[in-house]
This record gives C-alpha cells, structure tokens and sequence, in this order.
C-alpha cells in the first residue's frame, strides 16, 4: 500500500497541504503519516534558560497531531489509515530520515503561506525539502484543493541528455497512479537553446515514455518558469513536475515578482522529483 507522508507546523498553509493528502490519500487508497518536527525554545539574557522540557514539548507536538489526526478522519470519514510522528530536531533533516524508514511515495508539504511569518518558516523548509529529498515532494499552494484529483500533469523538460536525466519509471509510476494524461512541456525563445541532438534527445524521450502516450507543447517565452505556469494556467493542468536540478521554477514559487507568482495566483500544485 502506498504512503503519504504530509508535514505540517500547523501553520494555515501546512493545514491546507494535510487536507490535499488526506484527500489523495482517500483516492488512491493509501496511508497517510502526519510528521511535525520541533526544536527546543530557548530564551536569551545573560544567561539562556530553557523555557520547557523535551516532555513537554513533545506532548504538546503529540497532542496538535492526534488533533489534526482527527480532524483528518473526520474528514476522510474514516476511509484512510492514518499515523503520527513527531521529532526534535531540524524539519528537514528529521523528514529525511523518517523518509528513509518509510520509503514514501510522496511528501506533501504547503508551497506557501499566507502570512509574513509563515511564508519565511515553512516556506523555507519546504524548499529545502524539494532540493535534498530523493523522493517526490509534492508542493500545495495556499486554497488548493485535491477535488477531482490529477487529470493532466505537466512535465518540464529541456531534451538535454534525457536518457540519463529523466527518471522515467517515477515518471510512470505517478502517471499512472493518477490515471492522468501527460504533457511535456518545452520552453524556448527564438530556438535559442536548439542543439543538433535536439530532434534525437526528443525522439528519444518519446521512446521512453510512449506507453503513457505523451502530448507534446514546444512553445516560446524568454522566461522558462513563466512559460511553463502560464500554459499550466490557460490549460488548466492539475499538475507540473519540475526537475529542481534542471529548473528554477521552485524558487519561483517563493520570489515576490509578478511574473513568478503564477504559480501561487493558479493554485496550480508543483511536485519535485530527481534525476
């Protein structure tokens, strides 16, 4: 059976990206593992005093995800196995090893926050999640909601070396978990980054991929990221997995220009996966 491991610091934006993964976790009759990390507060005067002990802290961090656990039952009424684990330490760190034991098919966590103070904590740790984690870690903007579940996913690729870039299975694994149509999704200007084994790489990809039968979008934009959420947007795609090593397109998602908050306006969900 598959897992779902979401995790949350139960900031608005966390709670939202729980919900998502209790509703995927509904259709495609997963588990669902809930994870909170925490740290030790420590005030500073002359002389730093800890303020609770690590019992302390880990029963409140039990009790908020016991809550939320509920919650989430409630919810998915009942039709989903669900888990909790909490830890001190550092979110990242902890979430690996935790990813490590469990071997997820999936990390949700929220892509964005509302306010100041939740965009710099959680936000932070998420993108630091996207470019460690080995596995999937799928990114939920703010108000989105699972609804009707991923029928068209967006995949961006660049045709360089895609033998040894694109991981196919993984690919194929989440397609068809999904039972979502698969759009490749190429950004160029004026072909600038047209290389002679372009055609080749491409046909190549087509190879790899052809049992999903992809629907290919070579389009132009001097901006990549913009490209790729905008034809997301205007196609109405549920989906866009992103390279992080190949695209900048996840540090969009946390830069305050116009242009690179598309991704955020849509509520268009942005997973991550690695070569």
């Amino acid at each position: 059976m598959k897992l779902i491991i979401a995790a949350t610091d139960f900031s608005s934006a966390s709670q939202n990206a729980v919900k998502f993964a209790a509703d995927m976790a509904v259709s495609l009759n997963a588990k669902l593992l809930l994870f909170h990390a925490y740290s030790m507060p420590v005030t500073y005067t002359d002389v730093p005093v800890i303020i609770a002990s690590a019992d302390e802290l880990k029963a409140a961090a039990d009790n908020q995800l016991l809550a939320l656990k509920e919650k989430m039952l409630a919810v998915s009424e009942k039709r989903i196995s669900i888990d909790i684990v909490s830890k001190m330490g550092n979110t990242v760190d902890e979430l690996e090893a935790l990813c490590k034991l469990k071997e997820p098919f999936i990390v949700i966590m929220g892509a964005k926050s509302k306010t100041e103070v939740e965009k710099i904590f959680f936000g932070s740790n998420t993108l630091t999640a996207i470019r460690h984690l080995i596995w999937p870690v799928l990114c939920v903007p703010p108000g989105n909601e699972f609804g009707r579940g991923f029928k068209k996913i967006g995949f961006a690729c660049d045709f360089k070396e895609v033998a040894a870039t694109t991981p196919v299975e993984l690919l194929k694994k989440i397609i068809t978990a999904f039972g979502a149509s698969l759009h490749i999704i190429n950004i160029d200007y004026n072909n600038k980054n047209f290389r002679p084994d372009t055609p080749e790489q491409s046909f190549l990809l087509h190879q790899l991929l052809e049992n999903l039968r992809p629907q290919y979008h070579f389009l132009c934009n001097t901006d990549i990221e913009e490209g790729i959420t905008r034809f997301a947007e205007e196609n109405n795609l549920d989906l866009i997995i992103a390279i992080p090593k190949k695209h900048k397109l996840l540090n969009a998602i946390f830069k305050p220009s116009s242009t690179k908050k598309l991704v955020f306006q849509s509520h268009i969900p942005v997973m991550c996966i690695h070569e």
